[in-house]
């Protein structure tokens, strides 16, 4: 009996409510008890994360820096071995940063190595070093516009066995003499890439290619960004030529393959805004928001002036992958259609031609105060300038007036005509705003535009413009 009431009286007892506050107690202490072991776990497994990390930076840096030092040994051969050795493909060098024949001692290597690491910037730190002792190759100043054309097609025949029409390397040449950005349109096959490949290996310097992602949306997908984590700035390739441009005087070519893969109003934007400016020192790319004592030296303010000797080749595809290039890209660039192979031909013996930017820009400026555009086809432009605002509600606008009159000229000197290079200029420049327009409506105005066309320049004489009105009809 008594063992009843003491078992009646444990039970009552358990099922208290003393007894369940002390339950909920034990319980909350065993849940805090499991977090704390949790967290405990998951902060060792992220130290051990960074660790591992910094293995791996410490094992990539000292790869580079093996690398690096492997690279300035050999900048010690012949300018010519040196142009023979690397290419567009690595990853740190791709033409030799110390252009001359020049050497370092282990001990000037191991300072230069030293300063490098110690910048958020290694690749262009090294260029500063490097270009301390920079000797200037000797360049061709002697050479006009038409034999810079015709050595030019005559060496990628020769050299690479890559033809080209004489017309379509004259558009090239005097694209470069209006704009940064020249867009290379075409079917696949008819050598987009391989014209700005072929350019680069005939002045000498070799062509960066920057493939296109279809995510790009910013700049910094063309010239890196500063990594928090690793406290350096996550370089390009694009960003080393850009920086190394500024210390010479050679012409660089950038190509931006598959360039409408991704829209280039959005990770090109800033790069088209700068070329609009009228002074030079004015086109300054933000590439860091703050400045640091040991920053590369022509890195002014976190900003990196756009090198006046470089300039961007864009190839182009119009199909469902790709994005359709804006007006805003079109007006600011120079277009040229590649529609058709040309046929291989025998060419001279041809040897390549180290030109300086200076010396073809100082060619295109002859060539504009030598061939100003004629009175008679001016007056002609303005009319049908004032016949497409009535008919097309479309105009040439002052920024493609001044193409006109820095193309035409230049395309005189390289061997071409007036009529042909504005024929060339109108074609790509204004009549493609007709693909924009109600096709139902342009068709029904081709005829009478044909007609205003021939009566303005001649039967025929605006050839292209009228094969762009025949290919909208078919379309």
């Amino acid at each position: 009996m008594n063992k009843l009431i003491i078992l009646e009286g444990l039970l009552d007892y358990l099922f208290s409510f003393q007894a369940i506050v002390i339950y909920l107690i034990i319980i909350l202490v065993m849940i805090l008890l499991i977090i704390i072991r949790i967290i405990s776990l998951a902060h060792k497994r992220v130290e051990d994360q960074i660790d591992q990390l910094k293995g791996q930076e410490k094992n990539s840096t000292n790869t580079a820096v093996n690398v690096l030092s492997s690279h300035i040994d050999d900048l010690m051969k012949p300018l010519n071995d040196r142009i023979e050795k690397f290419g567009v493909d690595s990853n740190y060098i791709s033409k030799g940063f110390i252009p001359g024949e020049i050497g370092f001692t282990e001990e000037e290597k191991l300072k230069n190595l030293d300063r490098a690491n110690k910048s958020r910037f290694y690749m262009l730190t090294t260029i500063d070093e490097g270009m301390q002792n920079y000797v200037e190759p000797e360049y061709n100043e002697t050479i006009s516009l038409k034999e810079f054309c015709e050595e030019f097609r005559d060496y990628s025949s020769y050299k690479l066995h890559l033809y080209y029409d004489i017309k379509d390397i004259r558009r090239f040449v005097a694209g470069l003499a209006v704009t940064r950005l020249i867009i290379l349109q075409g079917m696949s096959g008819t050598g987009k890439t391989s014209l700005a490949y072929a350019f680069g290996e005939f002045v000498e310097n070799k062509t960066v290619v920057v493939p296109i992602q279809p995510m790009w949306k910013e700049r910094s997908d063309l010239i890196g960004y500063y990594n928090e984590f690793t406290k350096k700035f996550n370089e390009t390739t694009l960003l080393y030529k850009m920086y190394e441009a500024l210390y010479t005087r050679d012409i660089y070519v950038t190509v931006l393959d598959e360039m409408n893969i991704a829209r280039v109003e959005y990770y090109f934007a800033e790069f088209l805004s700068l070329f609009e400016l009228p002074n030079p020192d004015s086109r300054n790319l933000d590439v860091v928001s703050d400045v640091w004592d040991n920053d590369p030296v022509l890195l002014r303010n976190g900003k990196l002036r756009l090198p006046l000797n470089m300039y961007f080749i864009g190839t182009a595809n119009n199909d469902d992958s790709t994005f359709a290039i804006s007006d805003k890209v079109y007006d600011r660039a120079i277009v040229l259609n590649l529609d058709n192979k040309c046929d291989p031909f025998e060419a001279k013996r041809t040897s390549p031609v180290r030109i300086s930017w200076n010396h073809i820009n100082d060619l295109f400026y002859k060539a504009r105060q030598k061939y100003e555009l004629s009175y008679r086809n001016l007056r002609r432009i303005n009319e049908l300038d004032k016949y497409l605002i009535d008919t097309f509600n479309i105009t040439f606008g002052n920024r493609i007036m001044k193409q006109i009159k820095e193309y035409v000229p230049v395309i005189i000197e390289c061997g071409g005509t007036e009529l042909d290079a504005i024929d060339d200029i109108v074609s790509r420049k204004i009549l493609r705003k007709l693909e924009s327009k109600n096709p139902v409506y342009v068709k029904s105005q081709s005829e009478a535009l044909i007609n205003k066309l021939n009566d303005l320049f001649g039967d025929n004489k605006m050839s292209q413009c009228i094969n762009v009105i025949n290919q909208l009809l078919q379309n």
